[in-house]
């Protein structure tokens, strides 16, 4: 299992994004109870420096959330699947209203379920909504077609699986089209784009991370089109931190060539 530089590309010449829950952090029972070290936003923030800040975390959560877990850091995110962004100046992007608006009926459509199954989790986000039977694996198809019904009265979203979760977002939006769009743009552009995730909804992004000459690397097991595999959570953060290193290194090699002066010069001065 690789543990050092995925490609070629030299690590000051590479993009990295990355997945957060299950990703950066192990999954938890809910969206809620997940362990976040307290050394993690430091890593993170070390590592995004060293690649001169071409890093961003590609979510489902919303930008909102990752910024509680990872404050004071405030890095580039798409959150929700791509229906947020915040680009790398610090600029959030506007919500397609109809999104925002598709969202909101998507959520009032399955109140009669949750209401029946108080043990699923509703997640409400804005442009997206999403529905966790972690706690209740049993009721899996019920979910998915409770939430198939609840996208057929807006026909602007889709029905996205991931682990233990469905999710309704709007068609058109993934990691895949939010990761081609950090690309377009400083600091991001012109460099080499790796990818890591875990979950079937990070697909997108290694085919965009692949198409533009870059790899995915998919944590664990299961079918996937990224052409790399990680093993787990520890080993992401140590990948992080071993490509943030060499590129401090190399970085620090390429020092500019000081103007030399000739001892005529010298004393003609």
């Amino acid at each position: 299992m690789p543990q050092s530089a995925p490609v070629a590309t030299p690590p000051a010449q590479l993009a990295i994004f990355t997945d957060f829950d299950g990703t950066l952090v192990e999954l938890a029972e809910t969206p809620d109870s997940i362990d976040v070290p307290d050394t993690l936003a430091e890593q993170l923030g070390q590592t995004a420096r060293e690649l001169n800040l071409a890093f961003a975390v590609l979510t489902g959560r919303e930008i909102a959330d990752i910024d509680r877990f990872l404050a004071p850091l405030v890095l580039p995110v798409a959150g929700a699947h791509g229906t947020q962004r915040r680009r790398a100046d610090g600029v959030l992007e506007a919500i397609d209203p109809d999104s925002l608006e598709g969202a909101e009926r998507v959520a009032e459509a399955l109140g009669p379920l949750i209401a029946a199954y108080p043990e699923l989790i509703l997640e409400t986000k804005r442009g997206a909504v999403a529905v966790h039977f972690r706690q209740a694996p049993e009721l899996e198809a019920t979910v998915h077609e409770a939430m198939q019904r609840a996208i057929e009265i807006n026909n602007h979203f889709v029905l996205v699986p991931g682990k233990m979760v469905y999710e309704a977002r709007p068609r058109g939006v993934s990691k895949g089209e939010a990761l081609r769009a950090f690309m377009l743009e400083e600091p991001f552009v012109g460099r080499t784009p790796v990818f890591i995730g875990d979950d079937v909804t990070d697909e997108d992004a290694f085919i965009a991370a692949q198409d533009l000459g870059g790899v995915g690397i998919k944590l664990g097991d299961g079918d996937t089109a990224a052409r790399m595999r990680i093993a787990d959570v520890g080993s992401v953060r140590a990948l992080l931190q071993g490509l943030g290193d060499i590129a401090a290194r190399e970085q620090e090699l390429v020092v500019p060539e000081r103007e030399t002066i000739e001892p005529e010069q010298e004393m003609a001065h």
